[in-house]
């Protein structure tokens, strides 16, 4: 697996004194430009329990590897502040669980928007656990005026592994949450029922199926249900619950994948989990980014319809068609190969995209991708003839591949394997590419 060493520098580690929180920030994107320890946010946040609770539950996925657990994973959240939010991310190392904390409704100032990780260490850690009742919680997101001028650069540094299925992940979880439906919402107390009757074993699966304003947990699909592959991974959601005020669940319409998306409804703020199809498979392997990926105009888009991202709380698809001048398919897939370098995210309970810029560049797209490279190389080779009719011949050195490019379908041992439901193969990918050069080589 391809991996990168990412490091974090502080100017000092992020504390909990006196109800008093103070977050430090890494190297960062802000509108104002690049920042060595961006300074986002200081105010109130009303509602200090469910906040710390939630900050922990965040830092709690970014520790975990919930498939073949083992030890020395260490990661800090991310977080975006877009002027009337601030938003904490984090993905585990398995790839396969993606979280998200929204604090809604900042009371106090915003010092500037932007992106960067937050230093969330075993002391903060232990402090966040203890914060109860209703006292506020003044919250500082990037070192204050005093720390700023007493400090003389990093103090305290973290050098951390990126997996590449980890940085795959959050654009394919964007691109697939883009197609998901709210499927049931429940209210507080049902919400706790259910939740709580789950199965304790982190590798059950089950079904929630409708039942009137209620969920019922079924072993197999029912009509209107969202599959859950391995209970045990939403257990962040349940030391939540004692705040909860509403529970959504989101999943695709049709059916066609068993991922699905939990959001609890806390005061003032949310909490989203996604979780994969299955707890052995990440989300970096879905390929739901490759057909997006794979257009020639893709990165050219990207770049223009990345210069129009201005941390907005939503980024509205028809907007920004308009002020590009490019078609909202094209906007659509530049939002994709804006995912895939970490610069967009997906947000079910809004319907929307989100701007936000992760520590890594876009020039690491197709080394993530090595489905997408290997499909430019069977172009590039030759070895791809179309037939007509929507078919195609790929030669490859493990023999001929039938390939039907609308409908993706191939004579590949991927294909028979997934028919479909981790993306197009390899030799798809090719064929479609080819296809749409031989278009454009006839206008």
């Amino acid at each position: 697996m391809t991996s990168a060493t990412q490091a974090y520098a502080y100017a000092g580690p992020s504390t909990l004194t006196g109800g008093r929180l103070g977050l430090s920030t890494s190297g960062g994107t802000a509108l104002s430009g690049p920042q060595a320890h961006p300074r986002f946010f200081s105010g109130l946040l009303t509602h200090a329990a469910p906040a710390a609770a939630g900050l922990l539950a965040v830092a709690d996925v970014a520790l975990a590897r919930y498939h073949q657990p083992r030890p020395g994973w260490t990661r800090d959240p991310v977080v975006t502040c877009d002027g009337g939010r601030l938003r904490f991310e984090s993905f585990s190392a398995c790839g396969g669980v993606y979280a998200r904390l929204d604090v809604l409704g900042l009371d106090g100032d915003v010092l500037d928007r932007g992106t960067t990780n937050v230093d969330v260490n075993g002391p903060l850690r232990e402090a966040l656990a203890r914060v109860g009742g209703k006292d506020p919680l003044h919250l500082g997101v990037g070192p204050d005026e005093l720390t700023v001028t007493t400090l003389d650069g990093a103090v305290v540094e973290k050098k951390v592994p990126l997996p590449a299925r980890w940085l795959r992940g959050f654009a394919e979880v964007q691109v697939m949450a883009a197609g998901w439906d709210l499927r049931a919402e429940l209210a507080a107390p049902q919400a706790v029922r259910f939740l709580r009757a789950l199965p304790k074993g982190a590798r059950s699966t089950v079904w929630a199926v409708p039942a009137g304003r209620d969920l019922r947990l079924s072993a197999a699909a029912g009509r209107g249900g969202v599959c859950l592959a391995g209970t045990g991974r939403v257990a962040t959601l349940l030391p939540l619950l004692r705040f909860a005020r509403a529970l959504r669940v989101y999943g695709p319409a049709d059916g066609s994948s068993t991922a699905s998306a939990w959001e609890l409804e806390l005061p003032g703020m949310r909490y989203a989990l996604a979780v994969s199809p299955q707890p052995s498979r990440g989300f970096s392997g879905e390929g739901q980014v490759l057909d997006d990926l794979a257009t020639e105009e893709a990165a050219g888009d990207a770049d223009v319809v990345g210069m129009l991202l201005n941390f907005e709380p939503t980024v509205e698809l028809g907007l920004l068609a308009g002020r590009s001048g490019l078609p909202v398919e094209r906007v659509r897939a530049a939002l994709t190969q804006l995912g895939a370098a970490g610069r967009v995210g997906y947000d079910l309970h809004d319907a929307g995209h989100f701007h936000r810029e992760l520590p890594y560049d876009k020039e690491q797209v197709a080394e993530l991708n090595p489905r997408l490279t290997a499909a430019r190389k069977l172009v590039d080779s030759g070895s791809v003839r179309l037939l007509g009719d929507g078919r195609a011949e790929v030669t490859t050195s493990g023999g001929v591949r039938d390939v039907g490019i609308t409908e993706g379908s191939c004579t590949c041992p991927w294909w028979f394997d997934h028919r479909g439901s981790r993306g197009p193969c390899k030799h798809v990918l090719s064929a479609r590419i080819a296809a749409r050069a031989a278009v454009e080589a006839t206008l």
